[in-house]
């Protein structure tokens, strides 16, 4: 039996990402003549801190009452507890300072991943054009050809590969989204904030912009909050407290993956105008039908103990400064080991590094080498076509293994270079 010929086109052409992935598992491993406990891995875009305490107690105590786990088998609405609802936009409000978000401005949904799908399905016509960063994180462009089998994705190019600046130049920048926006009039655009993968924070100037250009233009702006826990900076952006009720064409997608450490638990959130959420409900209606309801009772009493007591802001805070700590080591190693061009993380759990060749033969020759994985950089884009990613989250506990696997791949690099015969 055949697949359909979108599926077989895209197993043609599978994420650069996940091709690396494989390579790190332990048969590969092994079949390079490597031990996979000696692997130290910079792949993983995953956050390691620990999820809070109570959450995991409110988890058990939901599982040890009979009546409380009936409950948590039971359809929620399509849109999500009203509870959870209200407790989320409390979460914006305390944390964020986003105020007047209703429980009619969020759906709830399965995790960040589907809603961003549902999201192009419910706003764009499958041959509508969106428009990307370049580099920008890997997985949107599957997403959208599974959602949009017609689209016409554009890029616009964020980072120069020559001085590897990161908006070198926001007026400039500007007026390259102008002339890409009124030529391919696109339905969507996509903005990761912090980034995936450079660990940058697009500037306020550059966002405030993006939103005057295309709030009377039918084109919905569409941030990847994902990480916006994860700011590195005094305070965050003031695009991060934007209303969807003030900006009808935003839309905020979130996640419980990143800060509540809730990877697994998969659990995921969207803000924006009642008119999209109603339009939203119909699209998960036909996907997710309704989100998970044990996440979701889980979540609702955890956020409503923990923004009156404040000790969700302590959490946070505590968490933000360890990923702040493991990308100072990250850089600090990078520049004394690598000494390449890179980028300094300003939230996050990534940065990317100039590495002057094809960042596909530099992975797997540092990996054949010393063990050491990093991710190939033009899965990003082809900005990042000479570079790699680093994830420092997984070590986020474990710093000095950041150090001992750039120092490895440093003292290989070197080693090769000394005996490359000079002309």
């Amino acid at each position: 039996m055949r697949l359909s010929k979108l599926v077989q086109k895209q197993i043609k052409t599978p994420s650069p990402i996940r091709q690396i992935m494989k390579m790190a598992e332990p048969r590969s491993i092994i079949a390079m003549g490597l031990k996979p406990e000696n692997v130290i891995s910079f792949g993983g875009g995953w956050v390691n801190h620990r999820a809070p305490a109570e959450m995991q107690k409110i988890y058990v105590e939901i599982c040890q009452n009979s009546e409380e786990f009936h409950k948590s088998g039971a359809y929620s609405l399509t849109t999500g507890s009203i509870d959870c609802r209200l407790q989320l936009a409390r979460f914006e409000e305390k944390i964020f300072g986003l105020k007047g978000l209703t429980e009619n401005n969020i759906i709830i949904g399965q995790s960040s991943t589907q809603i961003t799908r549902d999201v192009l399905v419910t706003v764009a016509d499958p041959a509508d054009a969106v428009l990307l960063l370049d580099p920008t994180y890997a997985n949107y462009a599957g997403q959208i050809a599974f959602a949009l089998p017609k689209a016409k994705i554009k890029y616009l190019r964020i980072l120069d590969p020559k001085t590897w600046e990161y908006m070198p130049d926001v007026d400039d920048l500007v007026e390259k989204f102008k002339k890409i926006y009124y030529k391919t009039k696109p339905k969507v655009v996509i903005v990761p904030s912090p980034d995936n993968p450079t660990g940058q924070i697009p500037k306020e100037e550059f966002m405030k912009a993006l939103l005057d250009i295309t709030s009377d233009k039918n084109t919905f702006l569409a941030i990847d909050s994902a990480y916006k826990t994860q700011y590195f900076s005094e305070r965050p952006p003031k695009y991060y407290s934007w209303s969807p009720n003030e900006h009808e064409n935003l839309i905020a997608l979130h996640s419980n993956s990143k800060w509540a450490r809730g990877l697994g638990r998969r659990l995921g959130w969207i803000e924006a105008s009642e008119d999209i959420i109603g339009g939203m409900e119909r699209t998960q209606q036909c996907t997710v039908l309704c989100p998970d309801t044990l996440h979701q009772m889980a979540i609702t009493a955890y956020l409503k103990k923990s923004l009156d007591d404040n000790s969700l802001k302590s959490y946070l805070d505590k968490a933000r400064a360890d990923y702040k700590k493991a990308a100072d080591v990250t850089i600090k190693a990078i520049d004394e080991y690598l000494g390449l061009p890179r980028l300094t993380p300003q939230g996050g759990l990534y940065t990317v590094i100039k590495v002057g060749m094809d960042g596909d033969e530099f992975v797997m020759d540092v990996l054949k080498n010393t063990g050491v994985l990093f991710i190939p950089g033009k899965g990003f884009g082809e900005s990042l076509r000479e570079g790699v990613r680093l994830s420092y989250g997984p070590w986020v506990d474990n710093t000095s293994r950041i150090e001992e696997g750039i120092r490895k791949a440093g003292e290989y690099l070197q080693r090769k270079s000394s005996t490359i015969k000079r002309p």
